[in-house]
């Protein structure tokens, strides 16, 4: 059986967010276990504009082709005002057909870990028909981000999080792998 194609979703497109740190991280952890095809997908890169305001025919169409390609997913979530971010809910927006039937890790970060922004992103999963996974590695950004809230802000994790994390992606495959029969 060929390895499975796991998506790392940076979920923000602000000037100056740390998902791609925090993606970076993920994906290095991921490609020395290789089991899988670890890629990071920048929503960014996809420029979708607010639903429904203006025709983005090219851009859901490159968006949806991209996630059709994937097996299962890792969310990079940051929390905003106790949720997800609105590029993040737009972009899931965006897709039907192409998250159906799929697994789905979540790694957040915030003030409390990002768990509220977790549990709302779980929700919207569920509708999704994408099946979250339980194990979910929740970063601080008083602890795990050397120079919190300035410019100067980096991505400093603890090796603790290291379990949770190959926890959630042996999750993320084993979930990933028997959904792929019902596709």
């Amino acid at each position: 059986m060929s390895k499975l194609n796991i998506g790392i979703i940076l979920g923000s497109t602000r000037q100056g967010r740390l998902s791609p740190q925090v993606g970076e991280w993920v994906k290095n952890i991921a490609d020395q276990r290789g089991d899988a095809n670890y890629e990071i997908v920048d929503i960014a890169d996809y420029k979708l504009p607010l639903l429904g305001e203006e025709d983005a025919t090219e851009q859901a169409t490159a968006w949806n082709t991209k996630l059709a390609s994937l097996d299962g997913f890792v969310f990079i979530v940051q929390e905003y005002n106790h949720s997800i971010s609105a590029s993040l809910k737009n972009a899931l927006d965006y897709a039907r057909e192409a998250w159906n039937d799929k697994a789905a890790g979540i790694v957040s970060y915030g003030s409390v870990g990002g768990a509220r922004a977790a549990e709302h992103l779980r929700g919207i999963l569920g509708e999704l028909s994408v099946a979250d996974v339980r194990v979910h590695p929740a970063l601080s950004l008083f602890t795990d981000f050397e120079n919190p809230f300035t410019p100067e802000m980096a991505f400093k994790p603890a090796d603790l999080h290291l379990v949770n994390l190959n926890g959630m992606l042996d999750q993320v495959l084993a979930w990933s792998g028997a959904l792929k029969t019902l596709r």
